[in-house]
């Protein structure tokens, strides 16, 4: 009876040595590796969980867990997931979920199959970002929404207005300027982010109403080309993300 417990002990060692080692290599062997593009990451999936518009993942990368979420992907524990652009979200509310993520990165371009080094850099200031759509944020007084803008964005040509949004993107000092995109939860045509030049600095995930000119068809060259497009803003209003309902 003896030795069957000492060979009992024995073996659950051996197994949790094998396990933690196993742990502590997860998400390294891909977030490390050498043959990435610059600013890439490589996450391991540890749980998954979905809803009807987003899929909410545990990853695990360089010795540290986090959620991500991403529109709605058919993924699975032990998968490896790629992205380089990603918003951080804090204090962020999933009414779907009934659940608050104190940290979460809504990932921009997710991939299940690694990044090509020899890909094309894109204009940073011409992306559009995703859509976020359980993004409501309230509309300023005596603004606009993003919804208002597009429907009659001839009315708005060359005019100064008012508008508040969730910053989803942010590029500092191209051309002399930073590049910020706006999401407020509304739409038209399909058309749902609006790009803001400004010089004041602000950060992704800010609620920022900003006040500046609305320009249609501004092609600044360099493949920085806007059917609508706000310039000169200044940002009047600046809070945290949870000031927005999401």
């Amino acid at each position: 009876m003896k030795k069957s417990l000492n060979f009992i002990k024995a073996v659950s060692i051996v197994a949790l040595l094998i396990f933690s080692l196993s742990a502590c290599n997860r998400g390294k062997k891909n977030s490390t590796a050498e043959s990435l593009p610059p600013g890439t990451h490589a996450v391991d999936v540890i749980e998954v969980i979905q809803t009807s518009n987003y899929t909410y993942l545990q990853v695990f990368e360089n010795d540290q867990k986090f959620w991500i979420a991403v529109s709605r992907l058919d993924a699975k524990t032990g998968d490896v997931i790629y992205y380089t652009n990603a918003m951080e979200m804090k204090d962020f509310k999933s009414k779907e979920l009934d659940r608050v993520f104190p940290s979460i990165l809504f990932v921009n371009d997710p991939s299940t199959t690694p990044p090509s080094e020899k890909k094309m850099a894109q204009s940073p200031g011409k992306i559009t970002a995703e859509r976020l759509t359980e993004i409501s944020v309230e509309p300023v007084s005596g603004g606009i929404t993003i919804s208002e803008l597009y429907s009659k964005k001839s009315g708005f040509a060359e005019k100064s207005v008012k508008i508040r949004g969730v910053i989803v993107k942010y590029n500092k000092n191209i051309m002399g300027k930073n590049w910020a995109h706006i999401q407020d939860g509304t739409e038209s045509g399909g058309k749902y982010d609006l790009t803001v030049t400004t010089m004041d600095a602000v950060e992704e995930g800010n609620v920022v109403t900003f006040e500046g000119t609305i320009h249609l068809d501004k092609d600044f060259g360099a493949g920085y080309a806007y059917d609508v497009i706000m310039e000169d803003a200044k940002a009047i209003e600046i809070k945290t993300n949870g000031d927005a309902t999401l």
